[in-house]
């Protein structure tokens, strides 16, 4: 089990990297994450939803992702409760003293999910969540050493060093645990270091006379590395457009409540495309493109989008030949009404939209999950794929032009002025031949070949190889042969 002293401390793409390496040893290997709090989510081969980080881990596995890798998915819906997703499917919501209570019960789901996985695969990965030393959160722990404990299972602990006190950090991690959680942790790993190691080693070396517990690895900070993230917006890219080449400007909201951002990494990591996620309070710059992404609390979203002037903005870019896209939460944005009757995502009632379109949506309890591929409508060779979540019903977008097909389903729809496109589907700039088309329509001429998925699988197997020359492996080979 890989544990963390913070959050984003580097678990998830510790995770991937290890998945990665052990695969390539040729063992049959899965990740595992107890409990999740995220909004960037996948929709999984039996039809649940997890979190998006165990999805890549399990790409980095070359296997398919299923809801026993991630069996309890918590995605805020407030600032103090959150929707309960147990084994990929929703259960309720419940605010943070109700499933602190919970918790017990919510244990045995993640242990049968292990157990599940546990006979499938020669070895489990598992993350934590957040750190093990949260006291107040210790009680009935199923994230962290809790979950350790039960399964009898050792931990490695890591650190980011670029957030500063990474000594403090390991050090006060083990001195805030109980004794035997303490013998769990058998080695210390230092994430995202840049310098000269030798300036590290007497700190390390006191680390370990001090704890006794060895550093195996000190990982460098890795410049072109991309992991999907878990819930954190990376706002830059670490990419250099070149000045002679065409560029499309791409701006997205960031909306209070938004939801699987990762849609829009193809785009951050483009090439030819200048992506910037415009924050509450900043103003709007012109754009090419402005993108309303998903959203957990829609009609709440919606309300911001006034109170920030964004309807006033999308209407300016418009007038001027921009181009519109909504996705999932973002699609029903674009339409006329919002309903809620049964408060699904807060107080129930009806919301006007923005008015591109006179679809209505109605929010119901019956989440749809689904992974779906095909063809975009008017051009049968241009293929997408990608995944729905959303717990919406959308009527009346049979009177306009369908962006997609699959199978027998029309899906999404494009103006008559060709300005605006909404559909439900994520991920659907993940596949080259979509995103090349899209941005196209966008008005961006001149594309090169990129392909963000074999982007994915370089950064995955970059990660693999720096863990291979940085990690003392052979103190991990111990762990697993025990």
């Amino acid at each position: 089990m890989v544990q963390g002293t913070t959050s984003d401390a580097g678990k998830s793409v510790l995770v991937a990297g290890l998945c990665r390496l052990f695969y390539r040893q040729g063992l049959k290997v899965a990740p595992f994450k107890p409990q999740n709090m995220a909004l960037n989510s996948a929709v999984t081969e039996d039809g649940g939803e997890i979190g998006r980080a165990q999805a890549v881990q399990a790409q980095a596995c070359h296997i398919k992702a299923h809801s026993d890798m991630n069996p309890i998915l918590l995605k805020p819906n407030s600032d103090t409760g959150a929707q309960v997703i147990i084994q990929g499917k929703v259960f309720t919501d419940m605010d943070a003293i109700s499933y602190h209570a919970y918790k017990k019960t919510a244990m045995q789901a993640v242990l049968q999910s292990h157990q599940r996985l546990a006979e499938q695969y020669d070895l489990i990965i598992v993350e934590g969540a957040g750190s093990p030393a949260e006291i107040n959160l210790r009680e009935h722990d199923i994230a962290n050493m809790g979950f350790a404990e039960a399964v009898d299972c050792p931990v490695l602990l890591v650190a980011d060093i670029d957030k500063g006190g990474v000594f403090a950090h390991l050090y006060g991690t083990k001195a805030l645990l109980s004794t035997s959680e303490q013998k769990r942790i058998k080695a210390f790993i230092i994430n995202k270091f840049r310098g000269d190691i030798q300036l590290l080693i007497p700190g390390n070396q006191w680390l370990q006379q001090t704890t006794g517990i060895p550093v195996i690895g000190v990982l460098p900070y890795l410049q072109n590395l991309h992991i999907e993230a878990e819930d954190a917006i990376a706002h830059t890219s670490n990419k250099n457009i070149d000045p002679e080449i065409a560029t499309l400007k791409v701006i997205i909201p960031v909306l209070p409540r938004i939801s699987n951002h990762t849609d829009f990494d193809a785009l951050r990591l483009h090439p030819q495309v200048e992506l910037s996620f415009i924050a509450p309070g900043s103003a709007i710059p012109a754009a090419d493109l402005i993108i309303i992404p998903g959203s957990k609390s829609v009609r709440n979203d919606l309300a911001w989008l006034y109170n920030n002037g964004w309807h006033t903005a999308i209407a300016r870019h418009l007038r001027y030949s921009g181009k519109l896209i909504g996705i999932c939460g973002g699609l029903q944005i674009l339409g006329s009404q919002i309903h809620d009757p049964q408060g699904i995502e807060g107080t129930a009632g009806s919301s006007k939209a923005l008015g591109y379109f006179s679809y209505q949506s109605t929010l119901c309890e019956n989440k749809q999950l689904k992974q779906v591929q095909g063809h975009f409508f008017e051009q049968h060779n241009i293929h997408f794929s990608g995944y729905e979540i959303h717990a919406g019903i959308t009527s009346g977008m049979q009177q306009y032009t369908a962006l997609l097909q699959s199978g027998k389903n029309k899906e999404g729809v494009i103006s008559a002025d060709r300005q605006i496109i909404s559909t439900y589907v994520h991920g659907i700039f993940d596949h080259p031949q979509a995103c090349r088309y899209l941005l196209d329509w966008a008005g961006l001429k001149s594309i090169p070949s990129y392909d963000y998925r074999q982007l994915q699988e370089q950064s995955i197997d970059l990660l693999a190889d720096t863990l291979e020359q940085y990690l003392d492996l052979s103190c991990i080979n111990e762990l697993i042969e025990k």
